[in-house]
């Protein structure tokens, strides 16, 4: 079994110390500032205390319709949150916004639909008491975390950008995707991620992190800020205080992060440093312990000492700081629903994300302010925040609704669909190719594509190995695939050992590769048969290390379609390979010593 805590070690030897971005010091408020706030207070004045306490969440809700979902979710809703649609959501809880989810939620079907969606959400917040659009939210980190599949543009994810290395490209996948959300009337993104992955074993974080040098990260960051918020959506830099050196996922257990002071503040606080220099709009916090920031047994979510004391006061965020999803195991280990809105309130936090249950965390929250446990003058100072980024995005400032025609104009439009091609091919990784295994050659034109398949994120009828296939079949290549799963069993390995036979090479896919995982054994019978093997990782480009004698190896970073055309192209020469590990890859025999450092990444040499 590989020793996680040395990997863990070696990598954070490895991080770079150099950190990005702002000082943390805090500047003068132009005067222009000044007249938007005096605006917005009379807003504030005019509300409610239920309509003060209702800005600050953002729940989740079933349905593709605002007034009218199906039978189904409207149970669903009834049975969890207490009412029938999003539009009486909104109405009985004051709601300042939402978020959408695929899958589960059913919200997303295709975009014009999100559309109707957004605009249905905005008339029930138009026909509140005190008027006021909703900021609708989305998890569309690209990559790993899609939310909105079909039909939008689908760019690389944040460890193949890092991959890519440039920040022209980070900043174009971030307003490419920004601008496409506006159009769909949805205004505040939770990305980029600004956690540094210094941990391979990460189960949560890993590339959906840009890499492991923190001032690398620093500056991905700060260029998919930029790009979001110029495309008019809020970004959102997560998890603070950094999430990349944990072995636990916070969805279902409370993680703790041992970084001394010093290696937090030369590891995980770059990044965000550098996302606040870039004027990001908002950051989310991390359910996890950091004891050398906070020595209480309290994540950093419920923490005063973090939220207030490190972001806003060394540094110097001013901006929204918003909950991670507050359904998690992580910040549930304590106390009731109903008190960890509250703690995250008065520790610092302004909007409350996915509370398990609304109607307790609502009413927990209205209680705290009722009793002066929460004063009126701390619920406005959140308010008011919230409202700088409803005014920012213009949703104060005319129509908060979007149109078809917007919709047909902007989403998935040609230009942003050759964009993410070019983007892609740029960030695929050559990671081993011995004795000129790769490009192609021209008499390679029968293949078998044979691997692990991992369904795509938005649409679970699409998985990775049928669609490589496909991919090469539009570069002319004559394809047969077979699907043999991240864990094949002894008929699955005979099957593809079988169909190698007659081919002219084979392209298997791994997923997540561990030292007992049967994958080692799928590409070790396929490299016996003399048949040329190309390996590609279409998650972890730490699987290399655990498959001996490929002559030839590839790193996607993620198995999107856009991924997988820009892999296909680059295995079949088509273009050459251009990306570099944002990550070092350690031995699988000696985690203590490196494999392939970061920055390795090779060419074809012609």
């Amino acid at each position: 079994m590989q020793d996680r805590s040395l990997s863990r070690r070696s990598v954070l030897a490895s991080a770079t110390v150099v950190a990005a971005g702002a000082t943390g010091l805090a500047t003068a408020v132009p005067a222009a500032a000044h007249g938007r706030d005096k605006r917005l207070k009379k807003i504030v004045a005019r509300m409610s205390l239920e309509a003060k306490v209702g800005q600050l969440f953002v729940p989740y809700f079933y349905g593709a319709s605002a007034a009218s979902p199906s039978e189904a979710d409207q149970e669903r809703n009834l049975r969890e949150l207490g009412v029938r649609t999003v539009a009486e959501l909104v109405a009985k809880y004051h709601l300042g916004g939402v978020i959408l989810f695929s899958g589960w939620t059913n919200n997303i079907h295709d975009p014009r639909q999100v559309a109707e969606l957004t605009n249905g959400v905005q008339r029930a917040s138009l026909a509140l008491p005190t008027p006021v659009p909703s900021l609708i939210s989305i998890d569309q980190e690209h990559g790993a975390n899609v939310r909105v599949g079909s039909g939008a543009t689908q760019l690389p994810g944040a460890m193949a950008l890092g991959a890519g290395g440039s920040l022209s490209d980070a900043r174009t996948a971030g307003r490419i995707s920004g601008t496409e959300l506006a159009a769909l009337g949805i205004h505040q993104n939770f990305a980029p991620v600004a956690d540094v992955n210094v941990n391979p074993a990460n189960p949560i974080i890993n590339i959906r992190s840009f890499g492991a040098d923190p001032r690398e990260v620093g500056r991905m960051v700060a260029a998919q800020v930029t790009g979001y918020q110029r495309a008019g959506v809020v970004a959102c830099a997560k998890h603070f205080p950094g999430h990349g050196d944990t072995g636990q996922d916070s969805h279902t257990e409370l993680p703790v992060i041992t970084h001394t002071r010093e290696e937090w503040d030369r590891i995980d606080a770059p990044p965000f440093r550098a996302a606040i220099a870039a004027g990001v709009d908002s950051i989310m916090t991390a359910h996890l312990q950091v004891p050398a920031l906070d020595p209480s047994n309290d994540p950093a979510t419920l923490s005063p000492t973090i939220l207030q004391g490190v972001l806003r006061g060394e540094l110097g965020f001013d901006g929204v700081i918003v909950t991670d999803a507050l359904n998690m195991a992580g910040v549930r280990t304590k106390y009731g629903d109903d008190r960890v809105p509250v703690l995250a309130l008065k520790a610092g936090a302004d909007q409350l994300l996915f509370p398990p249950d609304i109607d307790v965390a609502y009413h927990g929250v209205l209680s705290a302010v009722r009793d002066g446990e929460i004063t009126e003058a701390r619920l406005d100072e959140s308010v008011l925040r919230i409202l700088r980024l409803k005014d920012k995005v213009g949703l104060l400032d005319g129509s908060p609704f979007t149109s078809p025609r917007e919709v047909d104009r902007v989403v998935g439009a040609r230009k942003h669909l050759l964009a993410a091609d070019r983007i892609a091919e740029r960030t695929t990784t050559l990671l081993v190719n011995e004795e000129g295994t790769l490009p192609l050659r021209r008499g390679q034109r029968k293949l078998l594509v044979v691997g692990a398949s991992p369904a795509f994120p938005t649409d679970g009828a699409r998985s990775t190995v049928p669609e490589l296939a496909a991919a090469f079949e539009t570069l002319g290549f004559g394809t047969t695939h077979l699907v043999t799963g991240r864990t094949p069993d002894a008929a699955a390995v005979d099957a593809a050992v079988a169909a190698a036979r007659g081919r002219d090479a084979v392209v298997v896919t791994t997923d997540n590769v561990g030292p007992a995982s049967t994958q080692r054994t799928l590409v070790s019978r396929l490299l016996a048969t003399g048949v040329p093997v190309v390996h590609l990782a279409v998650r972890n480009p730490y699987d290399v290390a655990h498959l001996d004698g490929v002559r030839a190896s590839l790193a996607s970073y993620c198995w999107t379609e856009v991924e997988l055309r820009a892999a296909a192209r680059v295995i079949a020469g088509r273009v050459g390979p251009r990306g570099t590990l944002p990550v070092p890859v350690q031995r699988a025999d000696d985690p203590a010593r490196v494999l392939f450092p970061a920055g390795h990444g090779l060419s074809y040499r012609r």
